[in-house]
């Protein structure tokens, strides 16, 4: 009998997780020049004193081009580092880890603040070129197909955002090569239709995150978990899409390369069928990825409530549920499923005359 629960520890490299529950990443669209602001702080942090194991920040961008819109966060100064070293030690003080996740928007940036639309947004009016694998119509734009000196480039600027991460005091970094971002971009044959080194085959279109996942393993700590979040599949009917074979491919690559943990989510350049959406519906490639490959795999997609999560977990299917919907609406779900599923788990003392 699986005797692991939800609430069983985990631990990565030397990394101990109390739980087996993480926030999702969710933008909150409320950064200041980059920096995250007392929004993030209580955010982040009630979710901290609200039980959870593992809090992973939203996207937070390498260079200022790698933003979505100008009210993202980011890890490319100085200032930035300062703004985030309260959040990360509140969070650890509740006895939550936590891990930042590192990003470049690629061809899905330069948009308005979603409360202004979220429409494409020209240079003229504070926006940037954007730029990706190849110049594809992505996001009602053709992008600016990158340069290999500008690729160059971009992993040095993921380099040095995981540098000021470890500064920072963050606890892992998790890199966002999914949802039609700019590493999906290159290894989804979709978007990718270059003829060099990084584009054609799948050794070549997976080039170019390997090579920023070597370099950025190479100047964390040993110690340090490196995790990184993929989609794995496009969501598309297509001779080009990626599919859930590719992404175990992938992930038996990222695991020789030194990723201790990958989440699979789905989809980015095209909106997911609403009947394809149910409760936990992208458990299977959590699943496939972790019996194929034995990496520690996360999973996410409308995991709703606490028995749920949890036979997610007793049954092996993956080994973090990685919840972002149900915890915009429930704060405290990690406590709230303890309490539901007659398990342990502390409760801030501030909390407990509610228990």
């Amino acid at each position: 009998m699986n005797t692991t629960n939800l609430f069983t520890p985990l631990t990565i490299r030397s990394l101990t997780l109390k739980n087996r529950i993480a926030l999702s990443p969710m933008q909150q669209y409320s950064g200041v020049d980059g920096k995250p602001t007392n929004w993030h702080l209580v955010h982040l942090g009630s979710r901290a004193a609200g039980g959870a194991g593992l809090i992973i920040t939203e996207c937070t961008a390498v260079s200022p081009e790698g933003m979505n819109t100008l009210a993202d966060v980011g890890l490319w100064n100085d200032e930035q580092v300062e703004a985030w070293k309260p959040i990360v030690q509140f969070v650890q003080q509740q006895g939550a880890a936590i891990a930042v996740q590192l990003w470049h928007s690629g061809g899905k940036g330069s948009h308005t603040h979603p409360n202004e639309g979220f429409k494409p947004m020209t240079v003229e009016n504070g926006g940037w070129i954007t730029k990706s694998s190849s110049a594809t119509m992505m996001s009602g734009v053709v992008p600016a197909e990158l340069t290999v000196a500008e690729m160059q480039q971009i992993k040095t600027d993921f380099v040095e955002a995981a540098k000021r991460a470890v500064e920072a005091g963050f606890d892992t970094i998790e890199l966002h090569a999914g949802h039609g971002y700019l590493f999906h971009q290159f290894y989804s044959a979709v978007i990718n239709h270059r003829t060099d080194e990084y584009g054609g085959s799948f050794e070549n279109r997976i080039r170019f995150l390997i090579e920023t996942v070597q370099a950025v393993r190479a100047v964390i700590p040993e110690t340090m978990p490196l995790l990184v979040r993929i989609s794995a599949v496009d969501y598309l009917d297509t001779p080009e899409a990626w599919t859930l074979e590719d992404s175990v491919k992938l992930s038996r690559m990222l695991v020789e390369n030194g990723v201790d943990f990958i989440t699979a989510s789905g989809g980015g350049f095209a909106h997911v069928d609403k009947s394809l959406v149910y409760t936990g519906y992208q458990l299977p490639f959590a699943t496939a990825i972790k019996e194929q490959t034995g990496v520690l795999t996360g999973t996410v997609g409308m995991i709703i409530n606490a028995q749920q999560a949890n036979d997610i977990i007793t049954q092996g299917a993956a080994d973090v549920v990685v919840i972002a919907r149900e915890y915009l609406r429930n704060p405290h779900f990690a406590i709230n499923a303890a309490k539901e599923l007659e398990l342990e788990t502390d409760i801030p003392w501030q909390y407990k005359r509610g228990y």
